[in-house]
């Protein structure tokens, strides 16, 4: 029985064959690599990874396609919202450390990239289906306006490569947008930092694009008792990644802001 799309998970099922063989290509799996896939669907991706790797993890959301996926014996399904998942306990069952795949949700792929911030050393790298214009944001560098928050954080932890567009016609039912894959390897010796007070620090640059970083980050800094060198007479999107890691770092450090 063919299974229908479902609006509130944001399902786009991949059927262009060209496409699913260059995505693979593209993730080259080797058997025995311990693969986590998010996002299954209706097998078009599993079906040749599950066939090079000898065994794959899926994480499905929607019940149906859950006790489907659940008929093949090389898989193992995760019936969950990939939020929920804990995917260092998922790299402490499998061997060696994770390989993540999947055509994520459009509607939460910012969150469960974010989430996966978390686990982000157990794992060996990602290879993600995305709407393109979050990838451009993704791989943005300073100085263009695609630069902003998502490239800050993602840049801190991950190289990062667009590596194969995709067309809407690649999808059942087609999206609105133009799609891409992305690589995403963590860096090996990423700058020492948690994530909040980098988060907390380029939302707030980020907050007023247009303006000078003095009447945003500025004042938040002076309000931190910041006294550090940092030029705020730029706007968010002229900083470039390695100066936002050194001043979260001297923030991180300071006494916790005075209540406001």
């Amino acid at each position: 029985m063919k299974h229908i799309a479902r609006k509130r998970f944001g399902q786009h099922f991949l059927t262009d064959r060209g496409i699913i063989e260059g995505i693979v290509d593209a993730i080259a799996p080797r058997a025995g690599q311990a693969m986590v896939e998010i996002g299954p669907g209706l097998a078009a991706l599993t079906q040749p990874l599950a066939e090079r790797l000898g065994h794959l993890t899926v994480i499905e959301l929607d019940r149906d396609l859950a006790r489907q996926l659940r008929a093949h014996p090389q898989l193992t399904v995760v019936e969950s919202d990939v939020l929920k998942v804990d995917f260092r306990a998922l790299a402490g069952a499998l061997p060696g450390k994770l390989r993540v795949v999947g055509n994520l949700p459009y509607n939460i792929s910012t969150p469960i990239l974010f989430h996966l911030l978390d686990a982000v050393d157990v794992i060996e790298d990602q290879h993600f289906m995305l709407q393109k214009e979050v990838i451009d944001r993704m791989v943005a560098r300073p100085a263009t306006s695609d630069y902003g928050r998502l490239s800050v954080m993602l840049q801190w932890r991950y190289a990062m490569e667009n590596v194969l567009f995709v067309p809407p016609q690649s999808f059942d039912p087609p999206p609105r947008v133009d799609s891409a894959v992305v690589r995403m390897v963590p860096h090996a010796e990423p700058v020492a930092l948690a994530v909040k007070p980098l988060s907390e620090l380029v939302q707030v640059a980020f907050s007023q694009r247009r303006k000078l970083l003095r009447h945003t980050l500025g004042q938040w800094l002076t309000q931190r008792g910041f006294g550090g060198q940092f030029d705020t007479q730029r706007r968010a999107e002229e900083v470039p990644v390695a100066e936002y890691l050194a001043l979260a770092q001297q923030v991180a450090a300071l006494p916790a802001a005075p209540p406001i």
